[in-house]
């Protein structure tokens, strides 16, 4: 009978399990795993049974409970959800910029939005020790989060509202009332009545918060949402082009779009270009993040700004000050704002 592997948030499979199902004992098992010299040598089929052990059982080596506890590894992990997005790109210069003020250097990994992928980013931490951990998580819940630092003693910082686990640092961005702000002035000021959205995943958190108050602003503004005014993007500029399409070839199609990022939004404008239209005098188009292509794209992008730089710097101050043992007990959330810059899109 085959034992399925343990996953983040399973009760850990211990050298001992290991060493029960190879019929050998536990310093053998170590030693086999380690790899070390040692005067007794380890016959061909010991070392077959154990490593098939390991392999049927998911056991991972954790470092850490070899010595390593209470030393200093002088390196950080930090996953972002998409390395080809821009906006993650001063967050993560800004981590590495103050981790090197302290002596560390800084691994990065890529999650892709992928459950698979950020599960596979907990997994290898659990086998490399590393002293602090730094997340942008889509998916993880607070017990996979609770099932890392019980593995690693690692300090955790995450970028992300959703979770709510009693030991880590959260920072987050209010992005649901300048949504909600902004989608108001294109109304208000701008008086746009016929305003599309192409939504970001609704799976995740953000996409979430935006979408709501983008809902919000039109019931208080007396606005009703057309179904078909609602197209769904995962994020990229191709998705934005797509529903752009879509949107303009509506019987009446919107004068204005709020695209959920600026990738969408991004695409959304060269859609529209590419169709004959008019941006912003036929269409209006309103993104979110504030990414560098949004100053550089014509006419530029009118969009809810992040600061990345401020994010990423609050990340880096509350995982060096729980390495450093400052006597932080329990969860600290940051708030960081966002702001609505005005260009020439809408």
């Amino acid at each position: 009978m085959s034992i399925r592997k343990r996953s983040p948030g399973s009760v850990a499979v211990t050298m001992r399990d290991v060493a029960e199902l190879a019929n050998v004992s536990q310093s053998t098992v170590s030693r086999v795993l380690s790899q070390s010299a040692s005067p007794i040598p380890i016959g061909e089929e010991t070392q077959r049974r154990v490593l098939e052990a390991v392999d049927q059982l998911g056991y991972q080596l954790n470092l850490h409970a070899s010595g390593l506890r209470g030393q200093k590894t002088r390196m950080l992990a930090m996953m972002i959800a998409d390395i080809s997005n821009p906006f993650y790109h001063p967050m993560v210069r800004t981590v590495q910029d103050v981790a090197h003020q302290h002596r560390y250097d800084v691994l990065v990994a890529n999650s892709d939005h992928l459950r698979d992928n950020e599960l596979l980013f907990c997994e290898s931490l659990a086998r490399r020790p590393v002293d602090g951990v730094i997340m942008v998580p889509y998916h993880l819940t607070d017990d996979e989060i609770d099932w890392l630092i019980g593995r690693t003693g690692a300090a955790v910082a995450v970028l992300g509202g959703h979770l709510n686990h009693p030991s880590i640092d959260i920072v987050a961005g209010d992005d649901e009332q300048p949504t909600y702000a902004a989608v108001k002035w294109m109304i208000e000021k701008k008086h746009h009545q016929r305003i599309g959205i192409i939504r970001a995943p609704q799976e995740f958190a953000a996409g979430l918060r935006r979408y709501r108050a983008f809902c919000q602003a039109l019931t208080d503004s007396g606005l009703e949402l057309h179904p078909a005014y609602v197209q769904n993007g995962d994020w990229s500029v191709e998705s934005g082009q797509a529903a752009m399409a879509t949107l303009l070839q509506l019987p009446e199609p919107p004068t204005a779009v709020f695209a959920c990022n600026d990738h969408m939004a991004i695409g959304a404008i060269l859609t529209a270009q590419a169709m004959g239209r008019r941006v912003p005098e036929d269409v209006a188009v309103l993104g979110f993040d504030d990414i560098p292509a949004a100053s550089w794209i014509t006419p530029k992008l009118t969009t809810i700004a992040q600061n990345p730089v401020a994010i990423g710097n609050a990340l880096a101050k509350a995982i060096f000050q729980r390495i450093e043992g400052n006597g932080i007990v329990g969860q600290r959330r940051y708030q960081v704002d966002c702001y609505l810059v005005e260009r020439e899109s809408v």
